[in-house]
């Protein structure tokens, strides 16, 4: 079962059910069977994440003529991408930050008709964990026809799981081996977003190979889940082909941006990558020889960190304890008392030597 993480996650604030209030998922799923889906003129996204751009940009392509994003986080804290949020504003959207949903107002038939925020002071806590906290007495009433929530998908199952041993968390996702995706139910093996919460594609289609592999396993009479198959170990770094200047030194590649012809419609304004920059974008990779990245088995060289994009990888220690580490600029502070004390070892054993002689 791969069923995806296709809801979306509601505020949990008064007025939620008021007709004209759509998730991000349903909006942005209903925009692309009709482009021309009517949401009125008036937009208000809640989120400030890549899916409430997407929201709020098709919104404006839809036809609305005001959207409005609205999300906890300061412009610095927003966790959507800095190119999305300029095409955002480009597209006339307008990005109010540090507001939190507090109630959404209907009118006598039960249409939306405003959204009420509530000022947000902080987001995380002292431990960065997600705690926002507010001010109440700082509020905003913001005129809408239609609010979308952009806080977060959800993992509707339905029924689907009626009847079986599968175990769920928290979060909806389902309880299974990290290896081969089998869950408490014998004959149920589950893979992508239903396993690990929203995640890439990518992870989804490689979780989708290997639990292929474990259910043809598992209906062959005879056979086990696990033996034989790769354990996707590191493997080691040639150390003789360990040269930093055969390695990478191009930046990443960027597909040029056109001119927007038609603001409201839905063409690309994007050109491709050109066939010299896929070959220079292919070629940035390190061959570290890593079939999974594996923290446990990081051989520490550090090149990983010069190559990528700035803070995209940094290297932490999980057990400081165990061995004592300088920075290298302070090397000589630990090296020489140890040279001077294994000197004085050495001489003294020579001395023992000479006497036995």
């Amino acid at each position: 079962m791969a069923i995806g993480a296709q809801g979306g996650r509601k505020a949990g604030v008064d007025g939620e059910d008021a007709e004209g209030v759509l998730t991000a998922v349903e909006f942005l799923h209903a925009a692309a069977e009709d482009e021309k889906y009517d949401i009125g003129k008036n937009v208000v996204v809640v989120g400030g994440g890549n899916v409430a751009i997407d929201a709020a940009r098709v919104s404006v392509h839809c036809g609305a003529e005001n959207v409005s994003m609205f999300c906890l986080e300061s412009r610095e804290e927003m966790p959507a991408s800095d190119d999305e949020v300029e095409e955002a504003l480009e597209d006339g959207v307008e990005i109010n930050c540090s507001w939190g949903p507090k109630e959404i107002l209907k009118d006598e038939n039960g249409k939306v008709k405003a959204i009420v925020f509530k000022k947000c002071v902080s987001v995380f806590d002292e431990e960065h964990r997600f705690s926002p906290k507010y001010d109440e007495n700082e509020t905003k009433t913001v005129e809408c026809e239609n609010v979308i929530l952009s806080i977060g998908q959800a993992i509707v199952w339905g029924g689907l799981l009626d009847g079986t041993a599968v175990e769920l968390n928290r979060n909806m996702t389902a309880q299974a081996d990290t290896f081969t995706f089998q869950t408490a139910q014998p004959d149920v093996f589950v893979g992508g977003d239903a396993f690990t919460g929203p995640r890439f594609a990518i992870d989804a289609i490689a979780m989708g190979k290997e639990g292929a592999i474990s259910i043809h396993r598992f209906v062959q009479p005879n056979s086990t889940l696990t033996i034989g198959r790769n354990p996707r170990y590191y493997v080691e770094l040639d150390k003789d082909d360990f040269k930093v200047e055969s390695y990478d030194t191009a930046k990443r590649q960027i597909p040029e941006a056109t001119r927007k012809v038609d603001p409201k419609g839905f063409k690309d304004d994007y050109k491709m990558l050109t066939e010299e920059q896929v070959k220079t974008e292919t070629a940035r990779c390190l061959g570290c020889g890593a079939t999974i990245v594996d923290p446990n088995r990081c051989v520490g060289c550090g090149i990983c960190t010069t190559k990528c994009e700035f803070d995209a990888i940094s290297l932490k220690r999980e057990r400081p304890e165990c061995s004592t580490m300088y920075r290298a600029e302070d090397k000589l502070k630990a090296i020489l008392p140890y040279t001077i004390k294994r000197e004085f070892a050495i001489k003294k054993a020579n001395k023992a030597a000479k006497k036995n002689k």
